[in-house]
């Protein structure tokens, strides 16, 4: 398996170590449910690492990035990162990532773990087609930190000394430490506010112990991947592999804000997408909220029972740590989307109801 830099800092902090992708990454230190809470009232620490980085230059980067993922790049600052999708000539998802306009034609993208050789290759593929572009895959350069909860602004700024009140939301900043560049990027996975800190990897056990040092009198843990699940789908926030893949065409996956039909240059699978949307989207990604207690997971059905119908799947679901009820993201018909519409979930032999909610689950008081 792979291994971040902060492999080591994992085992001696005693957290339960798995195979994530083909990553050994932690998924839990002090238990789930508290580290989940730790993020929603005060703050809580990712190795994020094993994510992948994609530096983009050149005077022909803005147009080649404009035909490569579905967002406008055009409308980006100094500055400023974009969430996107990169879609097949198909209108499947290739991945779903984030852009970071460094500088003009400097572009860094940050693409998902289990994705970085496919994702590479794609990159190079349509690549080829454009003049003065120059990529690099620079993920092995890189360790990203993430830090995320109501207190993190607080512990960022005693660490790096820095004024991070006018950072605002997907904005970013460039600065160094020990004399090295690091990104510092007010985004995140979690519906809390938060920053993810792109430094060189030998300046990973640096930051991760100094940030755990600077934030312990403000409740800052470190947290695993079990957290950072439960985290994003009380969120509805996808995951590749879950509510996107290749499959999945962005308008169905409820991603048509990050798809710029009417930017100048056209993006790869664009004709396909305007055709299904012609079409019309047949499913609907919902959120579902159960008062009973079976656990929904990926793949389970779901039934509308009036028709004795299978109707769609979930594509996640956990117990929500913050509602102490279970909650699921699925696909399911259109026609049953609507919200407060009762559905059943299918859990091993047994149906349990679920209700069509608005999301996101959880929302900050």
């Amino acid at each position: 398996m792979k291994k971040t830099p902060l492999n080591q800092k994992h085992i001696d902090l005693g957290a339960k170590m798995v195979d994530f992708g083909g990553w050994h990454m932690p998924v839990q230190y002090s238990g789930l449910s508290n580290e989940h809470q730790a993020v929603r009232t005060k703050a809580g620490l990712f190795d994020v690492s094993h994510m992948g980085e994609v530096d983009v230059k050149g005077t022909g980067s803005e147009t080649f990035l404009n035909f490569l993922v579905t967002n406008n790049v055009s409308k980006l600052v100094d500055g400023q990162a974009q969430y996107t999708v990169m879609c097949y000539e198909n209108g499947g998802i290739v991945d779903d990532l984030l852009v970071y306009r460094l500088a003009k034609d400097h572009y860094l993208l940050c693409i998902n773990a289990g994705n970085i050789e496919k994702d590479w290759e794609w990159i190079q593929k349509q690549a080829s087609s454009f003049s003065n572009v120059e990529i690099k895959n620079v993920s092995n350069e890189y360790c990203q930190i993430a830090l995320q909860g109501p207190e993190s602004e607080k512990i960022l700024t005693k660490y790096l000394n820095l004024d991070l009140q006018e950072l605002k939301y997907y904005r970013f900043l460039q600065t160094t430490l020990n004399e090295k560049k690091i990104i510092v990027s007010r985004t995140g996975y979690t519906g809390e506010d938060g920053f993810e800190i792109y430094a060189p990897a030998s300046l990973a056990e640096t930051i991760w112990d100094s940030l755990l040092d600077k934030g312990k009198d403000l409740g800052l843990i470190p947290c695993g991947l079990g957290a950072r699940d439960t985290l994003r789908t009380e969120m509805k926030f996808p995951l590749y592999g879950h509510e996107i893949d290749q499959n999945t065409n962005p308008l169905m996956a409820g991603l048509g804000w990050v798809v710029k039909l009417d930017k100048p240059e056209k993006f790869c699978g664009q004709t396909t997408i305007e055709q299904e949307k012609e079409k019309g989207i047949r499913q609907s990604l919902v959120g579902l909220l159960s008062e009973e207690k079976g656990i929904p997971r990926q793949g389970y059905e779901v039934w509308n029972q009036e028709k004795n119908k299978l109707i769609g799947k979930v594509t996640s679901g956990t117990l929500s740590p913050s509602l102490a009820k279970p909650i699921a993201i699925a696909y399911i018909e259109k026609e049953f989307a609507n919200l407060d519409t009762v559905v059943t979930i299918k859990i091993r032999d047994r149906f349990f109801s679920a209700k069509v909610v608005k999301t996101p689950f959880y929302k900050k008081s």
